[in-house]
This record gives C-alpha cells, structure tokens and sequence, in this order.
C-alpha cells in the first residue's frame, strides 16, 4: 500500500484519466487535473466526468490548460509541487493523426517535455506517462514484449508516443527521476470517447446506421476493458513508490486477441441486433495486429486483468442503453 499523495493528472476529463481519477480519490489521494477540454469529441463529455467526481466533496481540483502552453504548465507544477505525475493527456488516434500530424507532435511531444520540465523544477520525480501499443509497429515477434527492438512506427500517433518514450528516458537518465511507461492496449468500457470502435459500432447498430468495416474483418486486436487499465495504474504507481529500476516499460493488455469481425458479431449479439455494415479498404497506419505479453506487468506491478472480451462488450453495452435510457432514434 502506497500512502496518500498529491498528484496531477494530464487528461484527468477524459475517459481513461476520469476513472483513474476515481480510483486515486477513493484511495485518498488528493488530485488536480490538467485537461484542456477540447473539442476532439464533445468537450460536454468530458465535463460531465468532472462533474462526476467535483460533486463527491472530495480532494480534487480542475484546471483547464492546454500542454502546448510551457507558463501555465509550469506554474501549475510549481503551485502544486505533486508527489506525483499521472501523465495521460493526448491527442489520440491513428487516423486523426495522418490529417494533422502538427498538431500530434505539438501536443504529444512538446506537451510531454512540458509535463516532464515542470514536474522536474517542482521537485517531483515520479511520473506515470500513457504510451501505446502502437509504437510496436509491423512487430513480426507475437505477443508484443517490452524489449522488442522498434524498428518503425505507421502512423504519427505512433510516433509521438515513442518519442514521449525516448523524451521519458532522457528525463531518468538526466535527472534521475523515476518514470514508468504503460502501453495501453486498445481500452474499452463504460465512458468510452464516442469516436473509438466499439462505442460508435454500439450507437450506430443500436440506432439502425451502417457501420464501416475497414478491411476484410481479419484484423485483430487486444481489448483491454477500462477497470483492468486502471488496476495496471494503480500498481504501477505503487511501483515508482518503490525502490526498483528508475525507468520501466510495462503493456497493459487483455492477453487475448479479438478479430473486427468477432467484435462486431459481439456486439450484435449483446444488442441482440444486426449490423448494417459497409465494407471499406485498410486504411494506411493501421496496425493489422496487436497483441501483448503481460508478464512482465503481472510480475511486478502485481497486473492482472479480469474482463475478457466475450465479459467486456456486454458491460459495455448495457452502460451504453442506460446513458441512452429515453432517447429516441
């Protein structure tokens, strides 16, 4: 058991930073969120994940700041002085980032160097930072271990997450700071972003839209549903309280792989309807497989993920008709 700290959280409003918040709140954790609530999906979303934990009077404050913005991220820091960094804050997805890579590397990588110099000159040395299983690229090697050697990455996404890796190391060896690296695997679960597969695939089926299949239904991924991610946090938080290596990658993953078609089929079957579904080619700087070694998670950070695939969608599904109770269409 870790004791009850300060610390700050980089995309606190979102879906995954929101539930990782509740967890440290109810650890008894004080926290401040660093977001900047902007309109990459529905900014209302993401207040109303503030407001979901702002109304439980417990130690929590919002600040709304843009990374790109060096002053009020280092005054933040400086105010603050966190025990603690959970740097989760990004612009995210593969897509996006191929029609605005500036944008991906403004945010992902210089946002990451300020979170980075601001925890360093408030004194603050551990530093939990989001990467992903994108970075892995083309990896023939299956499952996907932290040592592989990454030869190339497809998209800039990608790139931007293994160069807030690489600016991570620097930080360590450097500064001597006590960083922690998760590559999240395709998360899922009650307060997914609207925009992600699963989410969009729920609304459309339920509502009688097409979805659109990109590819013949063969590509796979690692689902990972969001209470796993956040136990994986949680221990890695525990870990950078402790007195191992300064720096670690980790995958936080399912440990099991699910092709688009038996997602989709999931979901019909959880909506107990079916899709309409327009088939359309692979999109470029998609990867066709991910799929992670957790030994290494559950080893030392004590990881281990309880909510297969087949357990996920259905949870999913029966949040997605109760934040949808009444509406019509």
């Amino acid at each position: 058991m870790i004791g009850t700290m300060k610390i700050i959280v980089t995309g606190g409003a979102g879906f995954i930073g929101s539930h990782v918040v509740h967890a440290l709140l109810n650890g008894g954790h004080e926290v401040t969120v660093l977001d900047d609530f902007n309109d990459f999906y529905d900014p209302a979303i993401k207040r109303a994940n503030v407001t979901s934990f702002t109304t439980r009077g417990a130690k929590v404050e919002v600040s709304e700041i843009d990374l790109r913005e060096w002053e009020p991220v280092k005054d933040l820091f400086a105010r603050v002085k966190p025990d603690a960094v959970i740097h989760l804050a990004a612009r995210a997805g593969v897509r996006p980032s191929i029609l605005d890579p500036k944008l991906y590397i403004d945010t992902n990588i210089t946002g990451t160097f300020h979170v980075l110099e601001a925890a360093r000159l408030s004194g603050c040395s551990k530093v939990l930072f989001a990467s992903s299983s994108s970075v892995y690229g083309l990896s023939r090697t299956v499952p996907f271990r932290e040592d592989l050697p990454l030869l190339q990455t497809l998209s800039p996404y990608a790139a931007t997450k293994l160069a807030g890796e690489q600016l991570c190391g620097n930080y360590v060896n450097l500064h001597g700071m006590r960083i922690v690296a998760l590559r999240f695997f395709t998360v899922y679960g009650p307060g997914q972003r609207p925009d992600l597969a699963i989410h969009s695939f729920t609304d459309a089926i339920e509502n009688g839209r097409s979805i659109r299949q990109f590819g013949d239904g063969t590509t796979r991924r690692d689902y990972t549903y969001i209470d796993d991610i956040v136990q994986g946090v949680m221990g890695a938080l525990s870990f950078v309280e402790g007195e191992g290596p300064l720096f670690e990658i980790f995958n936080l993953g399912e440990n099991e792989t699910t092709t688009l078609a038996q997602l989709i089929a999931a979901i019909e079957k959880a909506l107990g309807k079916k899709a309409v579904i327009e088939r359309l080619p692979e999109q470029k700087g998609d990867m066709p497989l991910t799929a992670s070694d957790i030994t290494k998670a559950r080893t030392l950070l004590g990881y281990a993920p309880g909510t297969p695939i087949r357990e996920g969608i259905p949870k999913f599904v029966a949040w997605y008709r109760e934040l949808h109770a009444g509406r019509v269409g």
